[in-house]
């Protein structure tokens, strides 16, 4: 048989030869070195047969930055973790151990609980397995050897999933451990240039609540120890700029356990919330959006007919009705109110395009252990959109949305990339239906330019979508809103118009949310900026500080003449000292302090702007300063 190589030239092999004997067959070099190959594009173990005709692409420890191979390497050190605890911790079960982005982990049960002190002594275990050298190996089984075999070794939890499992069952084995996995794994652990345990969680088997809780371990690995202490130092700057430490810092809002997921929304913090509502009104007005309001809550047959009820019943948060078998659903999205707003009364043609916004919250039962700050909440405000549209409005309708988000996120100094997420199993529709929204998506970010990868099987169950991203200063990546092409929802509802050829016809519907959530927005944006927010998007963009008691009447007038020309300025004259109200305002990332002593007047003022910058200016140069930022960065004064 022949693969192609990815310079497309042709490479013999005999008929059964694996991603090894391929790497073997081009230079023992490559074959010491490869970690992994790509066939037609997807990962597959180096022990697996190739077939007739298939590209492969070799990827080894010199990739040590490409995804890939640092998924393998990470697959095989979470192996690594799986075989050290069993060393150390005789009877403990194991469940699974995955890699995840940025590193991996593995949930066990104990005998007796663990702290954090004992990830030490794993990690070292870990280290004498690599200094030992490891080597996998790959076998198959049958379900019924594979039940067998573990239930003999006392593992439920791989019992479990051998019986969950089809076909034949993939084993994998290092030193004295044998685990089912599909893989793909390393040669050997030799690749292994670094690794470093991280912390401790609570995780539930299957992630069910009544399912006992297991005990997650998470770590990370790298090919070389300079990129491990890299990713450490990345970590820290990120713990500096984590949001729930800043929010809190900065008296932007705060979570309580009465109210899970919940934020608790300051004054500072409202601010940030307002600004980008105020954008979200501007934008749509100037786009043509029209303003709605629908109810925060339906009854579950509204649910039946969207879909939701058998695709998101989980999700929702359930109140029982007047009559002993109603049921009512607190809404986790705005769709289902927009499709009965359309469908109201007869829509024309010329009606058409209709764009319905609304900023409403709404509720999602989201799992406790997956709530984050205010980036994964269970109280969600989406600048939401829905566009009514003709078949031939599609491509226009997507092309404003393309060019809405990039002026959004322009604002914030980040360039979006995509993700184009295609038809799920659990989808509604035909293929042919797919084939058209999918192409239009496509179409739209070709045309656009926007950089964007294939999100195989992660559409929504009503539809397609390209769900949003954009990248940090640190070089992290967020997902943020979603533009999604829908023809199954307004059938369900059966939405029409009526065309100019006196028929009616089905409509489309472009569902959109932009900034995706404020909470989630908000949250990101606090780590983007580390809290040193724009001047125009600051809660307090300037404060003024009287030197001594005498100045307090003269520095409470100036306050309030920067008031009145529409700043956001406060006035701290606490009786402490001059230098820790200084150093407070720096902590509280306050863009402007002007402190009023003895030498100050509208004349001359001591102004610090933040980052150590000091000046004299005169009321009016101030003014005219702070005039300027708002010109350059406030799109409501633009």
């Amino acid at each position: 048989m022949k693969v192609v190589l990815p310079d497309s030239s042709e490479l013999e092999l005999a008929d059964g030869a694996t991603g090894l004997d391929a790497a073997r067959a081009i230079g023992p070099k490559l074959a010491e070195q490869a970690v992994l190959v790509r066939v037609n594009g997807e990962t597959r173990d180096l022990r697996l047969p190739l077939a007739d005709g298939e590209r492969i692409q070799l990827l080894t420890t010199r990739d040590a930055h490409d995804p890939d191979a640092l998924y393998v390497l990470r697959h095989s050190t979470a192996h690594l973790l799986a075989e050290a605890v069993m060393r150390l911790h005789p009877g403990v079960k194991i469940a699974i151990g995955p890699p995840i982005d940025d590193g991996f982990y593995y949930d066990f049960e104990f005998p007796e609980p663990i702290s954090e002190s004992d990830l030490a002594a794993i990690e070292e275990e870990m280290r004498r397995e690599i200094a030992e050298g490891r080597a996998w190996a790959r076998e198959e089984l049958s379900l019924d050897e594979a039940i067998a075999r573990f239930e003999a070794e006392s593992q439920p939890y791989k019992v479990e999933l051998a019986r969950d499992a089809e076909g034949t069952i993939s084993l994998y084995t290092q030193g004295d451990f044998t685990d089912l996995c599909r893989g793909p794994h390393l040669q050997d652990s030799s690749p292994v240039g670094a690794l470093k345990l991280t912390s401790l969680a609570g995780a539930y088997w299957r992630g069910d609540e009544r399912n006992t809780q297991l005990t997650r371990i998470y770590g990370t690995a790298f090919y070389s120890q300079a990129d491990l202490d890299a990713y450490l130092e990345r970590l820290e700057q990120a713990r500096a700029r984590d949001h729930r430490r800043l929010g809190l810092q900065l008296d932007l809002f705060h979570l309580d356990e009465h109210s899970p997921g919940s934020p608790f929304w300051h004054p500072k913090g409202m601010v940030l919330f307002n600004k980008l509502e105020a954008i979200r009104r501007r934008e749509n007005a100037r786009r043509g959006y029209d303003e709605v309001k629908t109810p925060l809550i339906y009854d579950k047959a509204l649910w039946v007919t969207s879909g939701h009820w058998e695709k998101f019943r989980e999700n929702m948060f359930l109140i029982p009705g007047d009559a002993e078998d109603q049921t009512y659903g607190i809404k986790p999205m705005n769709c289902p109110g927009h499709m009965l707003l359309f469908g109201s009364q007869l829509r024309s043609y010329r009606d058409l395009p209709i764009r319905y916004a609304e900023a409403a919250p709404l509720h999602r039962n989201e799992p406790t252990g997956t709530l984050h700050g205010i980036t994964r909440v269970r109280y969600v405000t989406q600048d939401d959109a829905h566009i009514f549209c003709t078949r031939e409005q599609i491509p226009s309708e997507l092309d404003g949305c393309l060019d809405y988000l990039r002026y959004l996120y322009g604002l914030f100094g980040m360039e979006p990339h995509a993700e184009l997420s295609t038809r799920p199993e659990n989808k509604l529709g035909s293929d042919e239906e797919w084939d058209f929204t999918e192409g239009e998506l496509l179409a739209a970010l070709d045309r656009f330019g926007v950089p964007y990868v294939v999100g195989a099987g992660e559409g929504s169950f009503y539809g397609p979508k390209i769900d949003l991203h954009m990248t940090d200063v640190l070089g992290r990546s967020w997902q943020m809103g979603t533009i999604q092409l829908d023809a199954q929802m307004p059938a369900r509802f059966g939405l029409t118009y009526m065309g100019a050829d006196n028929h009616e016809h089905g409509v489309f519907v472009v569902h959109r949310a932009l900034f995706g959530s404020f909470e989630r927005f908000i949250g990101i944006l606090v780590e983007h900026y580390a809290g040193a927010f724009p001047f125009w998007l600051a809660p307090v963009q300037a404060r003024v500080v009287p030197v001594g008691e005498g100045h307090r009447d003269a520095a409470r007038a100036l306050r309030d003449r920067l008031v009145e020309d529409g700043y956001r300025v406060d006035l701290d004259e606490r009786d402490e000292t001059l230098g820790k109200r200084i150093r407070e305002a720096e902590i509280e990332k306050v863009p402007f302090v002007v402190v009023y002593g003895d030498r100050e007047s509208d004349a001359a003022l001591a102004v610090r702007e933040r980052g150590g910058g000091q000046s004299t200016r005169s009321l009016n140069e101030l003014l005219r300063a702070f005039a300027d930022l708002m010109r350059e960065s406030d799109p409501a004064r633009g």
